[in-house]
């Protein structure tokens, strides 16, 4: 039992120690995660869209469907090149 009671007075002791933020620190930083979670949403969903749109096009066999497919692909190269470059 003693080695449990020990452990707990560490860590309370350690806890003591921290320096907690503000509420208003809180508050922000609570805001900065609602904005990039809603953003980051934001931005898949419409690359998600995007997307359906690009194989509705290529399964129906439009033109426009394989420039875009070709394009993505095309942006998917550079972006792995650029990426390996460095």
């Amino acid at each position: 039992m003693q080695p449990v009671v020990q452990y707990l007075r560490d860590t309370r002791a350690e806890l003591l120690k921290v320096t907690w933020p503000t509420r208003q620190e809180a508050w922000n930083l609570t805001l900065i995660v609602l904005a990039t979670t809603a953003g980051m949403a934001a931005i898949l969903g419409l690359a998600d869209f995007a997307f359906a749109e690009v194989m509705k096009q290529l399964i129906l066999g439009s033109g426009v469907g394989y420039v875009s497919a070709l394009a993505a692909v095309a942006a998917g190269v550079l972006a792995w090149y650029l990426i390996q470059r460095e």
